[in-house]
């Protein structure tokens, strides 16, 4: 995956080089929730080499909040070189100055993780060997989108062995569906509203929803209409409240302490795994449920926030589930679990894509 044209490459001090990529990741299918439909997701990677290395780091913009692959691309690029310094013989010194970067979230995750990446390499060894995290981790979901019965029951039986289920929701229509889905298995199944639910939704649906044994819902309603969280915490048998969009970084996990049970953890809002483990320790201390979690992204940026699985109560990592062309592999699903990989670094290794498929800037 990395060009050997120079041009490609942008020189730092010490023979450190940097490259970055904007790429598109087309799904096997479209999934559907309250936000729209999808078959694409664009992200950003990114490559340090130095010392006979090479590096590789993954960075998802946040589209819903206005943020583009090319707006994070274009942080890296400014940005990354002074930031890296003048070689990596102090990791740890890097992973700091990326951490304060005033840069769009998927900028500084690119780079953490790129240096995470560095740091599992230059040592020679996996990275979640290096920091003692576990090489299994789980179960993991599968999230199925909003989808009719028939459809939701076939998502079930054609998904991978997972230990879970997440379903996209919108409205009362998904009761349906929901029924199906349970009809075809006893795991888990957690539910994803992406903002689209008001409080009456909330309570004509819930005595249903908890018949059903579902787990906790992410996100019913939007972030602004904080009352509608504040009453339905005061439903007698409510479901669990997680909140995905409504806590992006370390300031907003008080805040979701006084309207929800939880927080969902993702590497794009919290600048990498630096920034995200801050956010899961703080929830950790503030007595809230940790989902870690991700958008539709390929096995690299699934690997670097599978080095946070200790510190979560759930596991949502299956955004590299749905990629029609993985870029990179080296992960594994076993009985519900996934399996890092054992290459040195984060271990996942470049695909067959080719370079102009990837469009190195």
């Amino acid at each position: 995956m990395v060009p050997s044209s120079p041009h490609n490459w942008k020189e730092l001090p010490m023979d450190l080089s940097l490259a970055v990529r904007r790429v598109s990741l087309r799904l096997t299918e479209t999934v559907r929730s309250s936000r729209g439909e999808i078959d694409s997701v664009d992200t950003c990677m990114v490559a340090i080499a130095h010392g006979g290395v090479v590096a590789y780091g993954e960075g998802t913009p946040i589209e819903y909040d206005g943020v583009t692959a090319d707006d994070v691309a274009r942080a890296v690029e400014a940005d990354g070189p002074a930031l890296l310094g003048q070689d990596l013989s102090d990791p740890e010194a890097a992973l700091d100055r990326v951490e304060r970067w005033d840069a769009p979230a998927g900028a500084r995750m690119a780079l953490d993780g790129a240096l995470h990446d560095w740091i599992g390499k230059a040592a020679g060894r996996p990275t979640w060997s290096v920091l003692g995290t576990p090489r299994t981790l789980g179960p993991t979901v599968y999230t199925i989108g909003i989808a009719n019965p028939d459809e939701a029951a076939s998502a079930v039986r054609n998904a991978p062995p997972v230990g879970a289920f997440k379903v996209k929701v919108g409205g009362p229509g998904d009761i349906d569906a929901l029924e199906a889905i349970r009809r075809m298995t006893p795991l888990p199944v957690r539910i994803d509203a992406n903002e689209a639910w008001d409080l009456d939704t909330a309570r004509a649906l819930t005595p249903r929803l908890r018949a059903l044994g579902i787990q906790l819902i992410e996100q019913p309603f939007p972030r602004t209409e904080i009352d509608d969280y504040h009453r339905y915490r005061e439903l007698p048998d409510r479901l669990p409240i997680v909140l995905d969009e409504g806590c992006t970084d370390v300031a907003s996990v008080q805040a979701a302490r006084q309207h929800s049970d939880g927080i969902v953890v993702k590497l794009c809002k919290a600048g990498g795994v630096r920034g995200a483990r801050r956010v899961m320790e703080a929830a950790r201390r503030a007595g809230l449920t940790v989902l870690l979690s991700c958008m539709c992204e390929s096995e690299l940026a699934i690997s670097q926030a599978a080095l946070l699985a200790p510190l979560a109560d759930h596991i949502d990592l299956d955004g590299h589930l749905y990629l029609r062309e993985p870029p990179f592999h080296g992960l594994g699903l076993e009985d519900g679990r996934i399996t890092l990989g054992d290459a040195p670094g984060l271990g996942v290794v470049p695909g067959t894509l080719s370079t102009s498929d990837l469009d190195w800037r």
